[in-house]
């Protein structure tokens, strides 16, 4: 056999040539859809990343932003509450102040309830009388 009876279409040299070349080109072929893949992959996991990135930037804005709300709203109720506790103070200073007032007026005030006390007792200890009696004055 000489060389031109080993590459006629025929022959087996032929056969296996066309056949590493069919395995050449189907690795080549398996190894670029393995690529295109990767590449997919990649630009996949690059797309979930910048989205990651943003949500977690956005969950970074609202958080300052409740931050800076509770900041001011604690503000408020500071500001609040020291407004309520200075009030009280000026008016137990106006008690100080005026305590001989304050006494006397509670004074008065618990003469005028045992008074009516009194007058509440009195009237109900009284025996009942009937229209005659009383016009009367008790004397019939």
């Amino acid at each position: 056999m000489t060389t031109e009876d080993k590459n006629t279409p025929g022959s087996k040299a032929t056969k296996n040539a066309t056949t590493a070349a069919k395995k050449s080109a189907t690795s080549r072929t398996s190894a670029a859809r393995t690529s295109a893949q990767s590449t997919k992959e990649a630009q996949a996991a690059k797309k979930s990343a910048v989205a990651s990135a943003q949500s977690a930037g956005q969950a970074t804005q609202r958080m300052s932003r409740a931050a800076a709300a509770g900041l001011h709203n604690g503000q408020q109720a500071v500001a609040a509450n020291t407004a309520k506790a200075v009030a009280v103070a000026g008016t137990a200073w106006t008690v100080i102040k005026h305590r001989k007032a304050v006494a006397a007026g509670a004074a008065a005030g618990v003469m005028g309830v045992a008074g009516a006390a009194f007058a509440i007792g009195r009237s109900t200890a009284k025996p009942q009388m009937g229209p005659l009696t009383r016009l009367g004055r008790g004397r019939i």
